[in-house]
């Protein structure tokens, strides 16, 4: 899972990427408004943990570039703030929650899967498809209830795909997912192969009733079997 930290307090921007990296997050982070705005522009994310009061701009011009370009990713307003009308505005124009400073990491924590369960998985804390169980709070994979034994890339690869089954998805969409934005410094996807060769003989190891299907030049689609 893929989250982006706006928050321009530098020693919480370290601690929350440092406490949600342990989480086994991809994390990206980013302390002014400009940078923020880059980022929603060019990247998707599962979850964004977004300060509203930033040096260089309001935070809320960053939900409505979200709203104009219909995309839906989580967003949780982190503020020192305690307005009203703040909160208001801030979920009319689309933000998921709302948790004002100073906060405990693990509170944002169960609040970051809250929301990537009800924007990904209709709110169910274990996923099922075909033979396949997944545990999103123990982050543990199952087929015909035996142990998967997935790495933590494979695991994200996987939910990933589940949450896109039956559609294409692109090489590069899920690079971004395992890697962020460093994927500009990779000069191929020979990684990415080598993570759903292995995933792939996983599955078919434990006679997972699911397919993924390569789609050569695109990506790869999961097809329930």
């Amino acid at each position: 899972m893929k989250i982006l930290i706006v928050e321009d307090e530098q020693p919480l921007l370290k601690s929350i990427t440092s406490y949600f990296s342990e989480e086994n997050y991809v994390c990206e982070g980013v302390a002014t408004f400009n940078e923020a705005i880059e980022k929603v522009h060019l990247y998707d994310y599962d979850c964004i943990l977004l300060d509203i009061t930033l040096p260089d701009g309001n935070g809320l011009k960053i939900l409505e570039a979200l709203k104009a370009q219909k995309k839906a990713q989580g967003v949780i307003i982190i503020s020192a703030k305690n307005s009203l009308d703040d909160k208001i505005n801030g979920l009319d124009l689309g933000a998921d929650d709302y948790l004002t400073k100073p906060f405990h990491l693990s509170e944002l924590n169960a609040r970051v899967k809250a929301v990537i369960r009800r924007k990904k998985f209709d709110t169910n804390d274990v996923i099922e498809l075909g033979n396949i169980q997944i545990n999103l709070l123990q982050r543990v994979a199952f087929a015909n209830q035996t142990p998967l034994n997935l790495t933590r890339k494979e695991l994200d690869i996987l939910l990933h795909l589940i949450a896109n089954k039956n559609y294409v998805v692109s090489k590069s969409s899920l690079a971004e997912q395992l890697w962020g934005d460093h994927i500009d410094q990779v000069d191929s996807f020979d990684f990415l192969f080598t993570h759903i060769k292995n995933l792939k003989r996983k599955l078919s190891g434990a006679s997972a009733r699911v397919e993924i299907k390569t789609v050569y030049g695109i990506g790869y689609q999961l097809l329930e079997t």
